[in-house]
């Protein structure tokens, strides 16, 4: 009888390059500068990116830009979301239970919780010019930094995954 062997690749590919951005700008005011100071045309999804973790709905939001003559996509993702999740607590007392709410914060990439954004720039071709946008993003005021992640230190690659 003949043996079959399955190999197994990875489902997010190392096609894509990621650039993380510290800012503490809101998600929409980000798209905004890239699109004031990159040239894009970030345009917010429809529907955000979503989660469902320790029985909490976590929604991050996406902002995307497809630039059809480059053959490039780029993906704006906060990395943040902040949930808040109330408690009933029995105070045994002639009031009632008492609600407490408690808010923590979640990651998309846990890995890096120092960061507030990622840019993600897939491109069929090698047009796209990261060092000259990272650059670009550089010198926008409100970008406090932005460098270049090494999409094999990501060790939760598939929340990267936005179709």
């Amino acid at each position: 009888m003949a043996n079959h062997k399955l190999i197994l690749d990875d489902a997010v590919g190392d096609d894509f390059s990621l650039i993380a951005i510290h800012c503490s700008e809101e998600a929409y005011k980000m798209a905004f500068l890239l699109n004031k100071y990159v040239h894009l045309r970030l345009e917010r999804r429809r529907r955000d990116l979503d989660f469902s973790t320790e029985g909490l709905e976590i929604t991050f939001p996406l902002f995307d830009f497809e630039h059809e003559n480059q053959y490039t996509t780029y993906h704006l993702v906060a990395n943040k979301c902040k949930t808040v999740a109330a408690h009933i607590v029995g105070s045994g007392g002639l009031f009632g239970d008492e609600i407490q709410e408690q808010v923590s914060t979640k990651f998309l990439l846990p890995e890096f919780k120092k960061v507030d954004y990622f840019l993600k720039v897939s491109s069929e071709y090698d047009t796209t010019p990261i060092r000259k946008l990272l650059m670009q993003l550089n010198e926008i005021d409100q970008v406090i930094s932005a460098f270049i992640v090494e999409v094999s230190e990501v060790k939760s690659r598939e929340n990267l995954i936005f179709d």
